[in-house]
C-alpha cells in the first residue's frame, strides 16, 4: 500500500535501473501507479498468477504477505521483502533467517539504493539461490494441501 503510487513506481523503476534489472511489477492494492507506462526495463501487470511467473524468476520482491511469501517459497526463487504492516515483517525475517533472502527493508525506511543494493546481492548470490531451489523443492514435496485436507478429514471424522 502506498499514499503515493506514483513515488513508489518511480523509487522501484530507479532500484531496477540502479541494479540493472528487469521487472514486472503487479499493482494490486494501489501500491504501485497503475497509469505508467511498460517498456524494455518494467512491465505493468494488473495481477499475475504467483505459481507461473515467480519460478521464472531471477528474485522476488514483495510485502511479505504470509499467501506471496508461501507462493515465493514454494517457486525456490530468493525473496526480498518489503513490508508495511501485519504479519510481513515476521515473514521478512523468517526468510532471512532461511537464507533465502535479505533482512527485509521496511516500507517506511525504503530507499532506490537500498532496493538496488538488495536486488544486487540477492540476484548474485548463488549461496541463496541453492538454498531457495533446495527448499522450493522441499516445500513442493510436501502436497501441502492434501495434507491438510487429510488431518481435517481425520479430526472431522473420527468416531
Amino acid at each position: 500500500m502506498s499514499r503515493d503510487p506514483q513515488k513508489t513506481t518511480a523509487l522501484v523503476i530507479e532500484a531496477l535501473t540502479q541494479s540493472g534489472q528487469r521487472g514486472i511489477l503487479a499493482g494490486g492494492w494501489g501500491a504501485l501507479d497503475g497509469t505508467s507506462q511498460s517498456s524494455e526495463r518494467v512491465f505493468f501487470a494488473d495481477s499475475v498468477l504467483h505459481q507461473w511467473l515467480f519460478p521464472q524468476m531471477a528474485a522476488i520482491v514483495h510485502h511479505g504477505g504470509a499467501g506471496t511469501t508461501g507462493a515465493a517459497l514454494w517457486s525456490g526463487v530468493p525473496s526480498i521483502i518489503v513490508p508495511f504492516g501485519f504479519d510481513q515483517a515476521f515473514w521478512g525475517h523468517r526468510v532471512a533467517a532461511l537464507g533465502v533472502g535479505p533482512r527485509p527493508l521496511p516500507r517506511p525506511k525504503l530507499t532506490a539504493v537500498g532496493l538496488a543494493d538488495a536486488i544486487e546481492r540477492t540476484v548474485h548470490n548463488p549461496l541463496m539461490h541453492e538454498r531457495a531451489t533446495q527448499l522450493g523443492a522441499q516445500i513442493q514435496m510436501e502436497h501441502g494441501t492434501a495434507q491438510a485436507i487429510d488431518h481435517i478429514h481425520r479430526v472431522l471424522y473420527r468416531r
